[in-house]
């Protein structure tokens, strides 16, 4: 497995579709990236010598896009910043629930967690 920026990229797919496995890396920035490497986009992963390799890291780098522990912290602080200032979208961070108007009577399972039952318990019937 070739590695780029600290990440193992899958060695049997095409190189253009293994640099998205890069975090904050998508498609068009890999193309991007390839055009600058000068590197052929359906040669695979593991085709790649250690010069493309070099080459492909040096694009990656002159694009100044954050990627992968960077791009988690800046993330990380935005968040953050957003709790501490108490805004909406911060309250709504800090309770686990979608901060961006989704519902959350049915669905928002990926943010509350597994589902919770309420009122399992039925009361006895006094007998006569």
């Amino acid at each position: 497995m070739p590695r780029i920026k600290g990440v193992d990229i899958p060695n049997e797919k095409r190189i253009e579709t293994s640099l998205t496995y890069i975090e904050g890396i998508g498609l068009e920035t890999s193309k991007k990236i390839l055009d600058m490497a000068k590197v052929n986009p359906d040669a695979r992963a593991k085709d790649l010598t250690d010069a493309e390799i070099a080459e492909i890291s040096n694009a990656i780098s002159t694009l100044e896009i954050p990627i992968e522990g960077e791009l988690r912290r800046i993330t990380t602080s935005n968040i953050r910043r957003l709790k501490e200032i108490k805004s909406y979208r911060g309250l709504r961070h800090h309770l686990g629930l979608p901060a961006r108007g989704q519902r959350t009577r049915t669905n928002a399972r990926t943010r509350k967690g597994k589902k919770k039952t309420v009122g399992g318990q039925k009361k006895k019937l006094a007998k006569k």
